[in-house]
């Protein structure tokens, strides 16, 4: 798929993105995230975990050819089928996904995390540690404290405060949730660290499990 063809596509399922409150509370969360071997192969790392007690209860990796090169704002195109692999691997089915990237915060409001979860139909969250689009003031340096992410006058995500005296995070919603949402399930599994547990543990295994390929 050329450039032009994957910017049209953003647009055309940006429109199905649905904004809405979670219904119920999550019995499952899911964190996911990838480490680049080289070019052309990715370690993708899918971790489930209890939300109650953010314990592990699943964790599946898989190495995956990568066909497109880095293109900025393009991350799903290059991530996201070695992401809808690991998923697929998964035995227990999470109510809820964190992906280290953006959902909506998006120059054509589709990152990762909209994508994704447009392509599994599950509710998702955008976790990003860099802002990539839409403007901010910064909040204060305490855990809670957020300010909102704008599109001109639209509100596309937040950039929320997880741990006292650390920058902040740019929070975003991928679909079937709400800035809400994004803000008190992030926290929720938010625990002494910047990263909610779901892409923390994710990003551990992936920097472990990497060390130990490239050492084999």
């Amino acid at each position: 798929m050329k450039i032009p063809e994957m910017i049209a596509l953003q647009r055309e399922l940006s429109s199905k993105v649905v904004l809405q409150k979670l219904v119920g509370q999550p019995k499952l969360v899911a964190g996911f995230d990838l480490s680049f071997l080289s070019k052309e192969e990715a370690l993708a790392v899918g971790v489930v975990l209890n939300f109650e007690t953010l314990e592990i209860v699943e964790l599946k990796w898989t190495i995956s050819k990568v066909k497109i090169p880095y293109i900025p704002g393009l991350l799903s195109f290059r991530e996201g089928p070695a992401i809808l692999k690991v998923y697929s691997m998964l035995k227990n089915e999470p109510d809820l996904l964190f992906f280290d990237g953006q959902g909506i915060a998006h120059p054509r409001h589709l990152g990762l995390a909209s994508h994704m979860a447009l392509e599994l139909g599950k509710p998702s969250i955008g976790v990003a540690k860099s802002h990539l689009y839409g403007t901010y003031e910064m909040p204060e340096k305490k855990r809670g404290n957020y300010t909102y992410l704008y599109d001109k006058d639209r509100r596309i995500g937040v950039v929320l405060t997880t741990k006292d005296n650390v920058k902040p995070l740019f929070v975003s919603p991928g679909s079937y949730v709400n800035l809400e949402d994004c803000i008190e399930y992030t926290l929720k599994t938010s625990m002494g660290y910047k990263l909610p547990e779901p892409t923390r543990i994710a990003d551990f295994y992936t920097k472990k499990l990497k060390k130990e390929v490239v050492d084999s």
